[in-house]
């Protein structure tokens, strides 16, 4: 998919950010729509069903946890990439916006050429897709549809933030391979988008929860697996 059909929403309560953002991103080629607080998100969100949603925390109305948690139960915007853009940035803080279903959290301030490659790297898999890249892997009772972008387990269908699929589908991959802890973020979140350390851990501990504990093993002082044993 060319840059020129990638809708981003960018959501801040901040008229500097959204010009400033909003300024570079557009002269990167991308549609760009804004909201300046949770409710407006949603709304705008529901309208054009945007790509990526750059995501304040610290709003009025409704704050971009709650924002975040309830676009999340929107099925028409399961496959929207949410990444918080936020000062907020606290261990507690990116752990509450994983739980809330966020792909990625990114702090400001941010220099504009690093967030437009971090927006680049984010948003590669919607190019990919128009690429006929993804596929659908079944090991054993768990079936993993790279094209819609859902996982199936006896025949009942889960659908999973986009970082958890993706870490989902590297690990089962090649079950049963420990897959090392720098192997994973890099072909997970990428070069050009910093973590923190424990956003691995996070994103296992929902995967457990959602699919299974069986299925995701840690190798201590290594990385991961995804177990068939």
């Amino acid at each position: 998919m060319k840059k020129k059909n990638i809708k981003v929403l960018l959501v801040d309560d901040e008229p500097d950010v959204l010009e400033i953002v909003g300024y570079n991103l557009k002269n990167e080629g991308y549609q760009i729509f804004t909201a300046t607080n949770g409710l407006e998100a949603i709304e705008k969100a529901r309208e054009i069903i945007p790509h990526l949603i750059l995501l304040d925390v610290m709003m009025p109305k409704m704050d971009g946890v709650e924002a975040c948690q309830k676009i999340r139960k929107i099925d028409k915007l399961q496959d929207v990439i949410v990444a918080f853009f936020t000062a907020r940035g606290e261990d507690y803080s990116q752990l509450a916006g994983f739980d809330a279903g966020a792909d990625d959290y990114i702090t400001k301030p941010v220099k504009p050429k690093v967030l437009v490659s971090k927006v680049n790297s984010l948003l590669r898999r919607v190019r990919h897709n128009e690429e006929g890249i993804n596929t659908i892997m079944t090991i054993g009772d768990i079936i993993i549809n790279r094209e819609e972008y859902f996982v199936q387990k006896d025949n009942t269908k889960i659908i999973l933030p986009r970082k958890e699929f993706e870490l989902m589908a590297l690990l089962a991959s090649k079950p049963n391979k420990v897959f090392e802890r720098d192997v994973i973020l890099k072909n997970v979140w990428g070069n050009d988008v910093i973590v923190g350390g424990r956003t691995i851990d996070v994103h296992i501990r929902r995967l457990r929860e959602k699919v299974g504990e069986k299925y995701f093993k840690t190798v201590k002082g290594v990385g991961y697996k995804f177990s068939t044993n």
